[in-house]
């Protein structure tokens, strides 16, 4: 396979800011901004806008190891370490709201696509399930025996998938709260797990250098990938649901075409492992994230005519000294959101929503 921009000079247009390996990525509703969490506590909002400034939020203790925008964009979660949870405003002001939401880190964050409920993973092997309004705990699932890495609602908001270090992938009913299937077919940790845009399929990477793909339905295993040469860290769909996108310990992401059921194209650009990887929600960018302490945004271009599938976009922005930057230094007795501020953000995304749907 053509390995796109492996010597590209624009693959130096990335941004820079952390100061420790990239955990997770993430891009809002409209591709305005850009989230990444990172193993130096710290978040950090990029705006896709040339030479706009980068914004620092600081607040959790210890690594931030997921982050995610809500659908509307106007919260940002993100999970720790220090085993709390933030939500964040993602302006200039930084503020949050912080709770307690486990006994051990936390793995992973993610919103319903109504961005009403927050399902949380965490190394105390449970998952959680909260409202974002008033952060309340309403129910936990506790059946994986190791660590959960991810979990994730469905598009529908029905089911939600988990993995975890036990070596399988579960799958449960929200609204009975019990686990419906578990796939045991990885020889390895199941580091991330994603549902396909359909619902109807989820795709799993693992230490075990693969990546499968199981029918929900039918509870079968539709496809398994042996791409890459280490630990498969994060992998996003395609809003199309035709292609996925892995980053691996290989430090390379890759391409996969579903349909033809074919590995498309392998990309380098990080040095060392690549840790996480996102697409954007219309798809068409996606960001990746590395422990070379690289943000790094590519263009897709799956309908290109000259056959080039994926291109680095020409954002550009630094956040080593004062330059551009806005360091967002939040103090405890800040860290609460009113209701209000909450309420109306949530209030705007319904409206979002609704608007979407009308």
């Amino acid at each position: 396979m053509a390995a796109l921009c492996e010597e590209d000079p624009s693959l130096e247009k990335h941004f820079k800011g952390h100061r420790d390996a990239v955990t997770s990525v993430d891009f809002s509703r409209a591709k305005k901004q850009l989230v990444s969490g990172s193993m130096d506590s710290c978040l950090m909002i990029w705006s896709m806008k040339p030479q706009m400034r980068a914004f620092r939020f600081l607040g959790h203790k210890d690594a931030v190891l997921c982050v995610q925008f809500s659908p509307s964009g106007h919260l940002v979660a993100s999970g720790s370490r220090d085993k709390t949870v933030r939500l964040w405003i993602p302006s200039v002001k930084g503020e949050s709201t912080v709770f307690k939401a486990h006994t051990a880190t936390v793995r992973s964050v993610h919103f319903s696509s109504d961005g009403q409920s927050l399902v949380t993973a965490s190394d105390d092997k449970t998952i959680k399930v909260w409202t974002v309004h008033r952060q309340k705990f309403l129910f936990s699932l506790s059946q994986h025996i190791n660590w959960v890495r991810c979990a994730r609602f469905s598009p529908d908001g029905r089911l939600i998938v988990s993995s975890s270090d036990d070596k399988t992938v579960k799958l449960w009913d929200k609204n009975s709260r019990e686990c419906i299937h578990s796939f045991c077919e990885h020889g390895g940790f199941v580091n991330h797990v994603e549902f396909h845009p359909s619902g109807h399929c989820i795709a799993a990477g693992s230490t075990d250098n693969t990546v499968k793909l199981w029918d929900v339905r039918m509870n079968r295993l539709l496809q398994h990938y042996q791409v890459h040469s280490s630990v498969v860290n994060s992998l996003s769909f395609h809003p199309s649901g035709n292609y996925l996108v892995t980053a691996s310990s290989d430090s390379t992401l890759k391409i996969l075409d579903l349909l033809e059921g074919r590995l498309l194209y392998t990309l380098h650009g990080h040095q060392g492992p690549a840790t996480c990887v996102a697409f954007s929600r219309d798809g068409e960018l996606f960001a990746s994230g590395g422990s070379d302490e690289q943000v790094m945004v590519w263009k897709t271009n799956f309908d290109a005519d000259d056959g080039d599938v994926v291109k680095p976009q020409k954002y550009s922005s630094s956040v080593d000294g004062t330059h551009g930057t806005v360091i967002v230094s939040v103090l405890e007795q800040r860290l609460t959101l009113t209701e209000d501020k909450l309420k109306e953000c949530l209030e705007t995304q319904q409206k979002i929503i609704q608007n979407k749907t009308n």
